[in-house]
């Protein structure tokens, strides 16, 4: 197990050892200091609001080993057995550290990014890798400036590692390239997430293409996705995969049947089952298919990892209840994975379809019609009953009102007493929306 020690890593993080052991290591890592455990670092960081630095004598008093906090908030008091580290800009320190750790480790690492499905394609090829190593991959929102560090600081007795990066500016995929160091890279697609900060889907194909900037391997991209596909054409790049179902690609599925929330497919004349519904688990699966050739994983080993692989609670995740089925995505949203998450709603062989659909965040200027065109996707499925939650939503319920059976709430009180008002055995429910909402309220009010 590579470790950091604190005298290896001062100078390479501007750092100033207020007191504590030079030969001490730092270990794991903690930002919020009402969660500390004993024997971990607490690292102080600023807030919109407060800054975190100010609470170290709190984490250290809860059982920390030591703190890196950002200069001017030490009273310099030597603490016995501990440690505190001042620096100029603690998340830089973190980011500094995680690249310090990276490089101890010569390890498969594969990084995914995308509009849609970063989530459920790392899960699914995290389930693959693990068939021949020990994996360690983003868990829940960690795939920032903050969380992805956060992860590599983990790394232990590891020897492979899936990570996550999500954006909302130009620069931010790049820094987590760098610092990651991917030996393996995915796109997952371009679609309209983030568009109201960058403006249009070319902005927001040049900013995941920042992947590449700390890439030393090959690039996993979805080929049936229009810009990509166009990229690639245009290109021509060696290190480039490609896979797809439409447009010829290196990995292509074909015979794809779906029923039941269980998906099979055929690819380079290998059959494949997964127990997700829809051609977008397809895309994940062939990416996750790539990659096990890439890493010499045999076939039964990635047919394992595909059928028992399991999603992040709030991505598709399928709730049986009382008589009727939640299908919880509320972690997030934009109108292609609203499309794809209708697409399988209306397939599924269930009495009653009912979508309860929430805003899309941060479309800026693109909003009224990007949540024009998810109105007009729930009309081109066989959806029974729509139910819409917002301010922007509302424009959802405005297309839909008189060719559907649709009633549109200011919030998720109301919506959750009309929903169990009128749920009946064998309906399923569909319940989406950009994490902002809050629909987790609504699932857990009918799980």
């Amino acid at each position: 197990m590579s470790k950091l020690i604190i005298k290896d890593v001062l100078d390479k993080i501007n750092g100033k050892l207020v007191f504590g052991n030079v030969d001490d290591s730092l270990d794991s890592f903690e930002t919020d200091s009402r969660k500390i455990v004993d024997n971990v670092v607490f690292v102080g960081i600023k807030g919109e609001n407060v800054d975190g630095s100010k609470f170290y004598l709190d984490a250290l008093n809860s059982g920390a080993k030591g703190c890196i906090i950002n200069r001017g908030f030490s009273n310099e008091e030597e603490i016995s057995g501990k440690f505190l580290i001042e620096v100029d800009d603690t998340v830089k320190a973190l980011q500094e550290l995680a690249k310090i750790k990276r490089s101890m480790y010569d390890i498969p690492v594969v990084a995914v990014t995308g509009s849609v499905g970063k989530t459920s394609t790392k899960d699914i090829i995290a389930s693959v890798l693990g068939t021949k190593y020990n994996v360690l991959k983003t868990e829940g929102n960690h795939n920032n400036e903050i969380g992805m560090p956060l992860t590599i600081l983990s790394l232990k007795d590891h020897n492979a590692m899936v990570l996550e990066m999500g954006m909302s500016s130009f620069g931010e995929i790049s820094l987590l390239s760098k610092i990651a160091k991917p030996t393996i890279g995915v796109i997952t697609n371009i679609g309209t997430a983030h568009i109201g900060i960058l403006g249009s889907r070319e902005n927001i194909l040049k900013a995941k293409l920042e992947i590449m900037d700390g890439l030393d391997g090959k690039l996993i991209i979805n080929n049936d996705n229009d810009m990509l596909h166009s990229w690639n054409l245009n290109n021509k790049l060696n290190n480039v995969i490609t896979v797809g179902i439409n447009n010829k690609s290196d990995f292509m599925a074909s015979n794809i049947i779906s029923k039941d929330d269980k998906t099979t497919f055929t690819c380079n004349n290998d059959i494949y089952d997964i127990n997700a519904n829809g051609e977008a688990f397809v895309y994940n699966s062939l990416t996750a298919v790539a990659i096990s050739k890439l890493l010499d994983i045999d076939y039964n080993k990635t047919k394992y990892g595909l059928v028992n692989f399991k999603l992040t609670s709030g991505r598709n995740e399928i709730i049986k209840c009382n008589g009727y089925i939640v299908v919880n995505d509320c972690y997030n949203a934009s109108v292609d994975s609203i499309k794809e998450a209708l697409k399988n709603l209306s397939n599924s062989d269930n009495k009653r379809k009912i979508a309860v659909l929430g805003d899309i965040l941060e479309l800026g200027d693109f909003s009224k019609e990007i949540h024009k065109k998810v109105g007009e996707e729930v009309l081109k499925n066989n959806i029974d009953i729509l139910v819409t939650v917002g301010n922007e939503s509302k424009i959802v319920y405005d297309v839909c009102k008189n060719s559907m059976e649709s009633y549109h709430f200011d919030n998720n009180k109301d919506a959750i007493n009309y929903l169990k008002s009128t749920i009946k055995d064998d309906d399923k429910i569909l319940v989406k929306a950009s994490n902002g909402m809050k629909f987790i309220e609504i699932v857990d009010s009918l799980r």
